[in-house]
């Protein structure tokens, strides 16, 4: 069964997404599996956005993530969150983000959380 979630706010579009209200998107539809720096149903998501899927220490991800190849950056967390089951058959996320202004939002943030390389900052 897949959820689609969406949240309550209308605003516009901005590609870039806006980091605070993406926390609260955050809060409202992945906290309830995730968490930023611990693993529960799913992965812990700190420093996620850069990282190859399927990867993170004690975390039983589904076969199909693990091999997958998938490195998490805007394109590939947008295709995700639209749909986890059309981008990699077999793995075992049950709700997908039909807003794109969330996704994008949500995608700010967990860009926002991620460590940048000394050369990036």
């Amino acid at each position: 069964m897949i959820l689609f979630a969406t949240t309550a706010q209308a605003a516009p579009t901005d590609d870039a997404g806006d980091v605070t209200r993406g926390k609260t998107v955050y809060q409202q539809v992945c906290a309830v599996c995730h968490s930023i720096d611990y693993n529960g149903v799913g992965p812990a998501h700190k420093n996620v956005f850069g990282a190859r899927a399927g990867t993170q220490t004690n975390y039983a991800y589904s076969p199909a993530l693990a091999a997958s190849g998938v490195t998490w950056n805007e394109k590939n967390l947008d295709r995700w969150l639209t749909q986890p089951e059309a981008m990699v058959p077999g793995q075992k996320m049950g709700i997908a983000v039909a807003s794109a202004k969330d996704r994008a939002d949500v995608i700010a943030y967990l860009k926002s959380l991620s460590v940048k390389p000394l050369s990036a900052r």
